[in-house]
């Protein structure tokens, strides 16, 4: 318990001696997690959320205030019906279930990306489980949920544009602000370190203009798989690196 705990204060330090506040993470290798284990995918995706139970508690216990973290892409609708089903399904329960401990932990729940093609059902239990938490400030939890970066991208400069339309704001004091404004991330700072897991190295349509100077780190760890000392090795990784911001 004493190690635990130590461990813990090392990882509290580290991250507030590097100003570490936003992490992102591609939860990615749960499929091939099942596929090695000869199970099928909905064992994988039920073992992933365990690991977001676990890693969220471990952000709240080393002082990060914000995790974002990819569950759902836009492209993900190119995946059978069946698994499709079962991962809206697998959300409307967690959320139900998640939303008592996120109250009790002071946890903000906040799901980013395009609700308009989710079920009206769906979409009213994002918005109980946005509701319920909104008071939580020892941690924002960021679900990107059908969230596509290129199309969040567009979906700002759209509205951008219709401003500019409806004389609101002249097209010369539009800048890298205004979009960040409309971006879906609008109230919260930008990724410090993204993390990937399942060891694929590429960043797959997520958070591109946040993560403009993000640190990348891959792990080959299978997100089922990933705990607080993945978690803890990640920052310690993040903490020998000099951050350039493009200088």
């Amino acid at each position: 318990m004493v190690e635990i705990l130590e461990k813990e204060n090392l990882i509290k330090n580290i991250v507030a001696e590097t100003n570490l506040k936003h992490v992102a993470i591609i939860m990615d290798g749960n499929r091939r997690w099942a596929k090695s284990k000869f199970l099928p995918s909905a064992a994988g995706h039920k073992k992933g959320v365990d690991a977001l139970r676990t890693i969220t508690k471990a952000c709240t216990k080393f002082g990060i205030k914000y995790l974002t973290v990819y569950a759902f892409s836009t492209e993900n609708w190119n995946r059978d019906n069946e698994e499709v089903s079962f991962l809206m399904e697998l959300l409307a329960k967690t959320i139900k279930s998640e939303v008592p401990v996120f109250i009790e932990n002071d946890i903000k729940l906040t799901f980013i990306g395009d609700r308009t093609r989710l079920k009206p059902e769906l979409v009213k239990i994002l918005e109980y489980g946005e509701k319920e938490t909104e008071k939580g400030s020892s941690l924002n939890l960021q679900i990107a949920f059908n969230y596509g970066a290129r199309m969040e991208i567009t979906h700002a400069l759209k509205t951008i544009a219709q401003k500019v339309k409806d004389g609101i704001m002249d097209v010369n004091e539009i800048n890298e602000q205004t979009v960040a404004d409309n971006l879906y991330t609008a109230k919260i700072p930008d990724p410090d370190l993204l993390i990937r897991t399942g060891g694929e190295k590429r960043i797959s349509n997520y958070l591109l203009w946040q993560c403009a100077y993000s640190e990348i780190y891959v792990t080959n760890t299978f997100w089922p798989d990933f705990n607080d000392n993945y978690l803890a090795q990640a920052i310690m990784e993040f903490n020998n690196r000099q951050r350039r911001f493009g200088k």
